[in-house]
């Protein structure tokens, strides 16, 4: 997963939870996220950080995988919410500000076989 208006990769190891067992299980079975790991939520317009052990970066995006909004170091037990978001990509925390991350940056994804 690319920035591709930064130039920067934020995430080599990304999984997708792409039906409703995987997006009901989230992140919740994992002690922690490493540096290039990453979730990607779609479709998905609301997250939960309740049963998680560990802090996360939030990022909405649209179908066209723009960044819409930014939830730094979500802490656990909250929610936080998008309504008009597609999907939403979940990384270790504080991965959007060593990145430089921001609402209106381009995503491009790539599936690596």
């Amino acid at each position: 997963m690319l920035n591709r208006t930064r130039e920067v990769l934020l995430a080599d190891r990304a999984a997708v939870a792409n039906t409703s067992r995987l997006r009901r299980t989230g992140l919740l079975q994992h002690d922690r996220l490493e540096p290039g790991d990453g979730l990607w939520i779609v479709p998905c317009e609301a997250v939960h950080t309740f049963g998680m052990k560990f802090d996360i970066d939030v990022l909405f995006l649209n179908k066209k995988k723009q960044v819409l909004k930014i939830r730094h170091s979500m802490p656990r037990r909250r929610m936080s919410l998008l309504l008009w978001a597609h999907s939403v990509l979940e990384l270790p925390s504080g991965t959007a500000s060593q990145t430089g991350t921001i609402p209106g940056d381009q995503l491009e994804f790539e599936k690596l076989s």
